[in-house]
């Protein structure tokens, strides 16, 4: 009983005098972590002139979109207009999000529910691989890659990036969950494998799956490696890479605009997509054993 007059005391269902001290703690938090996000903002709105003055000022007083203008106005070395890398990184974002949830998730089940020799010894690998930094395995990805003859398109970007050992870590601890009489139960009503992955497993993972898209996603998007080792072309560089050489190789002072407006594009659709499903990831991390 006590403990759930406590509960009801400190986690109350509807608004309590006792979460004003809450409050006043949490909101000075959240808004000076919300700083570094506003500033981005007003920044690639700022002219020139606002944006090189000192001491600098923190919010804009003219607002322009003249940063944005001369982005998208600029190309690259060949003369591709900018357009070009932003459709490819939306095409290889796309199939790297939807592959890696495919393949994550696949797994997952697999290893969760079948019973097969080394299936420890393969998600201890996995789990193994999280030790790994991206350097660590540059020259043997480059080695498979050159071997099976995709360098210079755009399925150098894809290869590197479908395998997310934290993706198939989560969803394998989310499926562990996943009593399996239920499992037993519609293989005597003659349910396959494929039928169980698709209409038990995937509905009731779906905040993992959601989760894994949004690291899939956020992975791909900004990339920056696999054009910079695996593509000299420039009609298969991404998005990410060109602003990264554009802001580079601009003049600090003229390309102060253009790197403001270029980070801003590059921030948004990560924002976008944390905002509008962050519940889905708190649930997944609740239920994977990471505490």
């Amino acid at each position: 009983m006590s403990k759930l007059l406590n509960s009801s005391r400190f986690n109350p269902q509807k608004f309590n005098r006792n979460q004003i001290v809450f409050y006043v703690i949490m909101i000075p938090i959240a808004i000076f972590m919300a700083l570094p996000i506003v500033y981005l903002f007003v920044s690639a709105f700022k002219p020139l002139d606002e944006l090189l003055e000192f001491p600098p000022k923190f919010f804009v007083r003219h607002i322009t979109f003249q940063n944005f203008i001369n982005l998208f106005e600029q190309s690259g070395s060949t003369g591709l207009p900018i357009y070009r890398y932003l459709i490819n990184s939306i095409i290889v974002t796309s199939i790297v999000t939807v592959l890696s949830v495919i393949l994550s998730s696949t797994a997952g089940y697999i290893l969760s529910k079948k019973k097969f020799k080394m299936r420890k010894v393969l998600f201890e690998i996995n789990t193994l691989s999280l030790m790994f930094v991206s350097c660590a395995v540059v020259i043997p990805r480059f080695l498979i890659i050159s071997k099976i003859g995709i360098i210079n398109t755009l399925f150098a970007h894809v290869l590197p990036l479908l395998a997310i050992p934290v993706g198939l870590f989560l969803i394998k601890q989310f499926i562990d969950e996943i009593p399996n009489e239920l499992i037993e139960a519609a293989k005597i009503d003659g349910a396959g494998d494929f039928f169980i992955y698709l209409k038990i497993i995937l509905p009731l993972i779906k905040p993992a799956l959601i989760t894994v898209a949004i690291l899939a996603f956020q992975m791909a998007w900004n990339n920056v490696e696999t054009s910079n080792l695996y593509v000299n072309k420039e009609e298969f560089q991404t998005f990410a890479y060109y602003l990264s050489t554009l802001t580079n190789n601009s003049n600090s002072i003229a390309g102060a605009g253009v790197s403001a407006a270029a980070a801003l594009i590059i921030f948004v659709p990560n924002l976008v997509i944390f905002i509008f499903l962050q519940a889905q990831v708190m649930d997944t991390m609740a239920h994977s054993g990471i505490k």
